[in-house]
């Protein structure tokens, strides 16, 4: 296949694309691909994207979008090909959607006086849910989500119907409640590991419920608390190294001295 490619960016992508999906001369590997085979390749490009921007790596971050957008690009093709969608359809839906979101900024000014009104945004959604016949508040959350991040998005849903603690503190004491209650089963003289899960979980919802109060992201949190600790042991490990110590043989006692030295440092630094 000799034809040129289109000069601007999207629509030589999209050629590109349907190049490689081509049944006689394309890719073996992407001629293979389905939706569900994509769909782990979407969500490593996706945390690349956010490990990008985490770390500060604003020259990666394009080729790091690039990726993601080729995931689309990807499933509008395979749309095309069964003649369900295409790509110009998503952008379309996308932009409707958002117009419709936003009419403060893209309606006339009569429909702006009649929206300019706090909570549109959720009205809007909750229109959208029940034209889709998605009639409960917890209606189409994805389940692939992060555990973590799907406990925040079912807290927001039902607190949006008036199913939430109006301050911090039963939040907090629900915590403590589900933590006592993971000690009681872990504590038992014949653990049952089933209840000791089924309690830890509650405390990790508890927890991230905790999270939502405090407008903190609880899966970015928890992102910002691993990278922390690698960082630290990383030093512990430098510290073995430099002390002639082999890590797997210096024993708790001088981890954890040498782990506090990480921390003093990170302090004088």
């Amino acid at each position: 296949m000799s034809a040129s490619l289109p000069a601007q960016p999207l629509e030589r992508l999209l050629a590109i694309m349907a190049r490689l999906r081509d049944p006689k001369d394309g890719c073996p590997w992407d001629r293979q691909q389905t939706y569900a085979t994509i769909v782990p390749h979407t969500l490593e490009e996706a945390y690349e994207v956010a490990d990008a921007i985490e770390r500060g790596d604003w020259d990666g971050l394009p080729d790091e979008l690039g990726d993601l957008l080729y995931q689309v690009v990807f499933y509008a093709r395979l749309g095309e090909e069964e003649g369900r969608f295409d790509f110009h359809q998503i952008a379309a839906r996308i932009c409707a959607k958002l117009e419709r979101r936003h009419p403060q900024l893209f309606a006339d000014e009569v429909s702006r006086a009649s929206t300019a009104q706090s909570g549109h945004w959720e009205a809007t959604k909750a229109q959208e849910r029940a034209a889709k016949d998605l009639h409960s508040a917890l209606d189409d959350l994805p389940l692939a989500l992060p555990a973590l991040s799907r406990s925040a998005k079912i807290q927001k849903r039902v607190a949006a119907v008036g199913f939430d603690w109006d301050s911090l503190g039963p939040v907090a004491a629900k915590v403590t409640e589900e933590l006592d209650e993971v000690m009681v089963e872990a504590l038992a003289a014949d653990p049952d590991h089933k209840r000791v899960e089924e309690e830890l979980g509650d405390l990790l919802f508890a927890v991230t419920n905790l999270a939502r109060h405090l407008k903190v992201d609880p899966e970015q949190a928890l992102r910002r608390a691993n990278y922390k600790f690698e960082q630290r042991f990383r030093g512990v490990e430098q510290l073995c190294c430099q002390h002639e110590i082999p890590v797997n043989q210096a024993g708790l006692e001088q981890l954890e001295a040498f782990w506090q030295d990480v921390k003093l440092q990170e302090k004088d630094s």
